[in-house]
């Protein structure tokens, strides 16, 4: 029963968006936008010019990406982060925030110039990787292994096999090297990558950069020299921040807030926090090391609705045709 009812849920799901496709199409969803009032800051991340899902599934192509801006320019007002933080919004239409997490170098190469084709703002937020000598972050590695490594690996004398989604599970426990890494510094993460470089050599393949290069100290730089991009900080090492000491953590709010300010010769006055995970300790350290606006997925603290540091960001969904994803991000839900 379990099954025909996650089967019938499927089906109206898809028959929702093609109702909903075919409506846009014929123009009866004017009133909507029309009608539409608030405001919503999403998440973008790597932009690629095919095979979305090659690797991650949080890519989004470059012309699905340009049919959103097409949208937002029709249909919202698109500010930027400060205006937003300081409620500069239209009362004629829905607002919106572009961000673009993890610092790819697609987005310096895709984005920025329809930023300025569309004349729209958007913030990035951007790792430190590249000031300790990396160009991937460490969990972009592991997506890389997962679909050239081999069927099996040893690590640290464990074993581990391809699992689900070919993550590589441990023989020995069940338990995800992702996770396991999730939760240690970034020392470990670097380790991980140097033992396991030798087995996949993907830099070789000069196609796949899309997906898992970051952008180049200069790169930052002249992203950070456009009047339409914002330039704010995502961690060092793209650690979870909320697993990590905290000693560390404020060192990784402080150390990355510098790497960028240096680079782009502008304060950095934003945090996101990786994989949107934080605690209020966290939360403390970021102030005191300058931040004043602090970027969430979804708020973990009661407390957190009424600061006024903090926002919640809604993730795109890069399965789902543009017109979908405007309805959702004004409804601020996805359908089941």
């Amino acid at each position: 029963m379990a099954a025909i009812n996650k089967i019938g849920s499927k089906l109206k799901r898809k028959g929702n968006y093609l109702l909903r496709d075919i409506s846009h199409s014929l123009g009866l969803y004017t009133d909507f936008y029309s009608h539409a009032r608030g405001c919503r800051i999403v998440i973008y991340h790597g932009v690629c010019m095919r095979d979305h899902t090659k690797f991650n599934p949080i890519f989004l192509t470059l012309k699905t990406l340009r049919q959103h801006f097409k949208l937002y320019k029709k249909h919202f007002n698109v500010v930027s982060l400060d205006d937003y933080y300081e409620q500069k919004f239209s009362n004629e239409k829905f607002n919106i925030c572009l961000t673009f997490d993890d610092g790819f170098a697609n987005n310096y190469k895709y984005v920025l110039p329809l930023l300025n084709e569309f004349k729209i703002p958007a913030t990035f937020f951007i790792t430190a990787v590249r000031a300790l000598g990396h160009d991937i972050l460490w969990n972009d590695f592991l997506g890389i292994a997962g679909k050239y490594g081999p069927d099996e690996i040893v690590y640290k004398n464990e074993p581990y096999f391809k699992g689900t989604y070919n993550k590589y599970v441990s023989k020995d426990d069940g338990i995800k090297l992702t996770d396991k890494l999730h939760s240690n510094g970034f020392e470990e993460k670097a380790e991980m990558m140097r033992i396991l470089y030798p087995l996949i050599p993907f830099k070789q393949n000069k196609p796949d950069e899309d997906y898992w290069l970051q952008m180049t100290d200069e790169q930052i730089g002249l992203l950070g020299a456009s009047p339409f991009a914002n330039i704010g900080a995502h961690g060092r090492y793209h650690n979870d921040l909320a697993k990590i000491s905290t000693n560390d953590a404020a060192a990784e709010l402080v150390f990355s807030k510098q790497y960028l300010e240096n680079l782009i010769q502008k304060p950095v006055s934003s945090f996101a926090f990786p994989y949107g995970s934080y605690t209020p300790e966290v939360i403390e350290s970021a102030k005191e090391a300058g931040y004043r606006q602090l970027l969430a997925t979804d708020f973990i603290f009661a407390e957190d609705h009424n600061d006024p540091a903090m926002r919640e960001r809604f993730t795109v969904n890069p399965f789902i045709s543009a017109n979908n994803q405007m309805y959702a991000t004004i409804t601020r839900k996805y359908e089941k």
